[in-house]
C-alpha cells in the first residue's frame, strides 16, 4: 500500500497546476513555522535545551507518581454496564425456610423502590437459573432452607443515567441494613466484564491445623470488615449449630418390650414422614401420595420429640424421654482442599472508597503482618505461587488480584522482549548503538498524556490501557525512526547537523500530526465504552503527548548524541586537508 498503491494514486489523482509548477518550493504552513521558531533556540542554546529536557523528565515522573499516589488506580478490567445483577442471601444455618423467605422478600420490596429496577425474581431454598457468575462461584449448586437468590433486572442502558455498578453500590447499604436485622450475609454480585472469579478478593488460608486455620481466617475476615471499601465479606465455613444425638437406652426399651427399630421408625415418621397410601382423585392424572408427618410445631424442638409416646408390650404408653437420652453435639464442618492441602477461603468485594483490589490488599497486608502467632513467625503472604508446604501458616491472595498480577506481569515481559527486538533491528539498520536509545527514549513520553487523561476522566488504568500504551509505543517508535532517518538524509545532502535536526522535524511535523489526528479520531468511537475506554485513552492521549514531546525530544537527543561526532570529524578533516594559504 505505502510503496505501490499510494504513489500510483498520487500520480493519477493529484493534478499539479502547470502555472505553479515552476515555483522552487512550497510555502510552509503555520504549524511548521511554529515548530521552527520553538526548536531553533532549543538546539542553538544550552539553557533552554536542558530546561526543556528537565521539564519533560519532571512531567514524566509526575505522571508516573499518579499511579503511586493512587490518583490513577490500577485494575484488571473496569466495571461493566449490564442490565442485571444478583443478590445472594446466606442466612444462619439454623434459619428456617420461612425466615429466609421473609428476609429475601423484604430485600426484594426495598429493591422495588429503586427507579432503575424493572422487575425481580426471588428464589428461596434453591438457586436461580444458571448464569455467567455460576461458572466459577457455583451459585447454581446452592440448596437449603437458609439460602436465597434475588435476580434483579434493570432498564436498558440508554434509558438510565447510572451504570449498573453505581446502582449496585447505591442499593448495597439498604440491603446490608436488612441483612443485619436478620443476621444474614449478602453479596451484590454483578456480571463480571471478563472471566468470572470466585470473588474479587479471596484470601486462602493454609496451615498445619484446620481449627487454627479457622481461627486465623476469622481474624482475617475481621480485617476485611474493618478495611474501608471492602464489602460483602464472607467465608467458606459453616457456623456452629446444635445437633442432638438421641441414644436409645436398650435395657429400658427391652423391659417395656419396645425394640430399637420401633423407636427409630417412630422418630422417622415424626420428622421425615412416611407415605401410607394413595389418594385417587378423578380430576387428577396421577394418584396423590398420602404423607403422614407431625406438623412443624410438634417436631421443631427436641423436647416435643421426647414427648412422643410409644406403645409398650403391656399396652401402656411410654414417653420417648424414658427410652432415649438427648446429647447435644456440634456437627462436622466442611473441609476444603486445594492442591491436596486443607484451605479456608475468606472472600470479599470492593466498592466505594477502594474499587480496585490492589489497594485494598496492600492495606490489608500490613494488618495481617501484624498478627502474632504463638510459633513466633509471621504469616507468609503469597501473590503468584502457592505455599510449598502446609506446615506453616500462610495466605495466598487469589482470584482477581492474581489475574491482575499475571496479566500486567506478562504484558510487561512481552513489552520488554519487543523493546529488545526493536533495539536489535534499529542497531542493524543505523549501524549505531546510541541511535536506537535516542529513538526508543520517546516511548515513555506517551505516559505524560495517558495517565493524566485517566485521572481526568476518573478511569482505571486497566489491561486494555496497557495494550493501548504498547500499541502507541509502536507508533512512537515508527515516527522516531522516520524522523532520525530524515535527519541522516539531510546530513548526507551536506546540511549542518543543527539545521538538519530542525529541518527534519519541521518537514515531518505535519505528517506526524495527521497520524496523531487519525489515531485520535479512530479511537474516539470506543472512548465511552466501559471496557475499552482505557484502550481509547491510551491511544488518544498517548499519541497527542508523544506528538508534542517526542517530536521535540528526539531531535534534541539526536543532536546531543551526534554533535561531538560531527565536531570531531570536522577537526580531523581540517588537519588532513589544511587550507592552501597556511
Amino acid at each position: 500500500m505505502a510503496f505501490i498503491v499510494t504513489p500510483w494514486a498520487s500520480v493519477r489523482l493529484l493534478k499539479k497546476d502547470s502555472e505553479k509548477s515552476g515555483e522552487s518550493e512550497a510555502k510552509e504552513g503555520w504549524a511548521t513555522r511554529i515548530y521552527r521558531r520553538v526548536m531553533t533556540p532549543l538546539i542553538e542554546k544550552a539553557f533552554p535545551r536542558w530546561t526543556f529536557l528537565f521539564t519533560v523528565v519532571i512531567l514524566l515522573m509526575a505522571a508516573v507518581g499518579m499511579v503511586v499516589s493512587g490518583l490513577v488506580k490500577v485494575k484488571m478490567l473496569p466495571f461493566d454496564n449490564k442490565s442485571e445483577f444478583q443478590v445472594i442471601v446466606d442466612m444462619p444455618e439454623w434459619a428456617t425456610l420461612e425466615q429466609t423467605a421473609g428476609a429475601a422478600m423484604e430485600m426484594a420490596e426495598a429493591l422495588a423502590t429503586v427507579n432503575e429496577v424493572t422487575d425481580y425474581q426471588v428464589y428461596v431454598g434453591t438457586a436461580g437459573p444458571f448464569n455467567f457468575n455460576g461458572l466459577v462461584r457455583h451459585y447454581y449448586l446452592r440448596r437449603g432452607p437458609n439460602v436465597a437468590d434475588i435476580q434483579v433486572n434493570l432498564v436498558e442502558k440508554g434509558a438510565r443515567r447510572l451504570q449498573s455498578h453505581d446502582i449496585a453500590k447505591r442499593v448495597r447499604p439498604i440491603l446490608d441494613a436488612i441483612a443485619l436485622r436478620h443476621q444474614a450475609r449478602i453479596k451484590v454480585a454483578e456480571v463480571p466484564p471478563g472471566p468470572p472469579v470466585l470473588s474479587t478478593l479471596v484470601a486462602e488460608v493454609y496451615g498445619p491445623d484446620y481449627d487454627r486455620q479457622r481461627e486465623l481466617a476469622a481474624k482475617i475476615m475481621k480485617i476485611f470488615e474493618q478495611t474501608p471499601g471492602v464489602v460483602d465479606v464472607d467465608w467458606f465455613m459453616e457456623d456452629d449449630q446444635p445437633r442432638y444425638d438421641l441414644e436409645i437406652d436398650r435395657e429400658t426399651a427391652a423391659l417395656h418390650g419396645i425394640s430399637v427399630s420401633d423407636v427409630a421408625g417412630n422418630l422417622e415418621l415424626a420428622l421425615s414422614g412416611r407415605q401410607v397410601g394413595l389418594l385417587h382423585q378423578p380430576a387428577e392424572r396421577e394418584d396423590v401420595p398420602i404423607l403422614v408427618r407431625l406438623p412443624m410445631g410438634e417436631r421443631a424442638d427436641v423436647k416435643r420429640l421426647e414427648a412422643i409416646k410409644l406403645k409398650a408390650a403391656d399396652g401402656r404408653l411410654i414417653p420417648l424421654s424414658s427410652l432415649v437420652r438427648a446429647r447435644m453435639t456440634v456437627p462436622d464442618r466442611s473441609i476444603y482442599h486445594k492442591n491436596l492441602m486443607p484451605v479456608v477461603y475468606v472472600i470479599g468485594d470492593v466498592a466505594g472508597e477502594k474499587e480496585s483490589p490492589v489497594y485494598a490488599i496492600l492495606e490489608m497486608r500490613k494488618k495481617i503482618d501484624a498478627i502474632s502467632l504463638p510459633e513466633g513467625y509471621r504469616i507468609t503472604q503469597h501473590t503468584a505461587g502457592l505455599p510449598k508446604t502446609d506446615r506453616r501458616f500462610a495466605i495466598k491472595w487469589d482470584r482477581e488480584w492474581h489475574i491482575t498480577y499475571e496479566v500486567f506481569r506478562d504484558l510487561g515481559l512481552a513489552f520488554g522482549v519487543v523493546l529488545v527486538l526493536i533495539f536489535v533491528l534499529v542497531v542493524g539498520w543505523f549501524q549505531s548503538f546510541s541511535t536506537p536509545v535516542v529513538i526508543m527514549a520517546a516511548i515513555p513520553f506517551s505516559l505524560i498524556g495517558i495517565l493524566p487523561a485517566h485521572w481526568g476522566l476518573g478511569a482505571f488504568f486497566t489491561a486494555t490501557s496497557m495494550i493501548g500504551f504498547i500499541a502507541g509505543a509502536g507508533i512512537v517508535v515508527r515516527n522516531s525512526i522516520i524522523l532520525v532517518d530524515f535527519i541522516e538524509l539531510r546530513l548526507r545532502e551536506g546540511m549542518p547537523l543543527d539545521l538538519a535536526v530542525i529541518d527534519a522535524g519541521a518537514v515531518r511535523f505535519r505528517p506526524m500530526m495527521l497520524t496523531a489526528a487519525a489515531v485520535v479520531v479512530g479511537a474516539s468511537v470506543i472512548l465511552f465504552d466501559p471496557i475499552f475506554q482505557g484502550l481509547a485513552l491510551s491511544l488518544m492521549a498517548g499519541e497527542v503527548a508523544s506528538l508534542l514531546f517526542s517530536r521535540m525530544t528526539v531531535p534534541i537527543l539526536y543532536y546531543l548524541d551526534k554533535r561531538w561526532e560531527f565536531s570531531h570529524g570536522h577537526e580531523t578533516a581540517g588537519k588532513k586537508n589544511p587550507p592552501s594559504d597556511r
